[in-house]
């Protein structure tokens, strides 16, 4: 690998981990605000990320710049376990893969029990068999070459109305760029950029590949997943969000066992939910998209569980109390 690739490689991710911060790019985040406030657009940014590391894998294939495709694996009952197991944990986590990052650069140390618990799940369910893998390419890959064309013009198209809107507003443009929808879209461009250098670099995919017993590269993937956690870490104190929450042992224990279902759900999917939205989605993998679907459902209907047995408590201890006969 050359150096100035792997220090382009790092910005990026240094970016993306500011860029998350700014955002909240969490998939647990998203699908809450749906269920308590009825709208989509977080879940909207999420899918605009997919788009945008859709474009760049696409421009990297095309200039012959992508080292190597993600391999494609087979629809199973492992799939659809492992996404309800992977949306179970991060609901009892509270976060998601990246939603955790950005709570620890926000100075909320109980979360860093999330990854012990996410080797935990791995360790336990490496012995299962996996997905068996496919050798058939993506059709997004297989047409980078006309899709390029088309890309490029929208690009640029979608950088003038930012120009055009920066001008119409007269909104600073690190107040713009920062901004939560187009935080996302700096996610899935970092993301993209990241994976023409090293593959398989998410704090997720190396537990996951300890319990595997593979330390190839281990080095390079820890210098990234540091960049970006000090990137999370500037974007919130940047943010005023930065503040050092002591952890205490019942948040412990809940980012911990929310850890271990995700590690595996993660093991038998495969792959997190950031591989999957950044990775697997635009990749338009059958598996990626039903794996997804589970844990967002899966969270989903939790949460909306969680609202229900919170209203009903409520409604129990407000309720008049019925007067006696006179």
């Amino acid at each position: 690998m050359h150096i100035s690739a792997f220090l382009i490689a790092l910005a990026a991710v240094g970016v993306m981990g500011f860029a998350n911060q700014r955002g909240s790019t969490c998939t647990v985040a998203a699908l809450e605000e749906v269920v308590l406030k009825g709208t989509v657009k977080r879940l909207i940014a999420l899918f605009e990320a997919s788009l945008w590391a859709a474009a760049g894998l696409v421009l990297l294939n095309a200039a012959g710049l992508l080292a190597s495709v993600p391999v494609n694996c087979a629809v199973g009952l492992g799939t659809i376990l492992g996404g309800f197991l992977f949306g179970l944990g991060a609901f009892v986590n509270r976060a998601c893969i990246f939603g955790t990052v950005a709570r620890i650069g926000s100075g909320e140390l109980s979360y860093l029990a999330m990854p012990p618990g996410f080797y935990l799940g791995s360790l336990a369910t490496v012995r299962l068999p996996g997905p068996t893998q496919l050798d058939g390419r993506s059709p997004l890959i297989a047409a980078s070459a006309w899709l390029a064309v088309l890309i490029i013009p929208l690009v640029l198209m979608r950088l003038y109305t930012h120009v055009r809107y920066l001008r119409q507003t007269g909104r600073g443009f690190l107040k713009h760029i920062w901004s939560p929808h187009v935080a996302t879209t700096m996610i899935g461009i970092t993301f993209a950029v990241t994976m023409a250098v090293q593959q398989n670099w998410t704090y997720s995919e190396v537990v996951s590949d300890l319990a595997h017993g593979m330390t190839s590269g281990l080095f390079a993937k820890m210098l990234l997943g540091s960049a970006l956690l000090v990137g999370a870490t500037a974007g919130g104190v940047t943010a005023g969000r930065f503040k050092i929450v002591k952890p205490d042992l019942a948040s412990m224990a809940h980012h911990l066992v929310g850890g271990t279902l995700m590690g595996a759900g993660g093991l038998l999917i495969p792959g997190g939910n950031t591989r999957l939205a950044l990775v697997g989605l635009p990749l338009l993998w059958p598996y990626a998209w039903l794996a997804f679907m589970s844990t967002c459902v899966t969270i989903y209907m939790a949460l909306r569980l969680r609202t229900r047995s919170g209203a009903a408590v409520d409604a129990r201890r407000f309720r008049p109390r019925p007067r006696g006969l006179n």
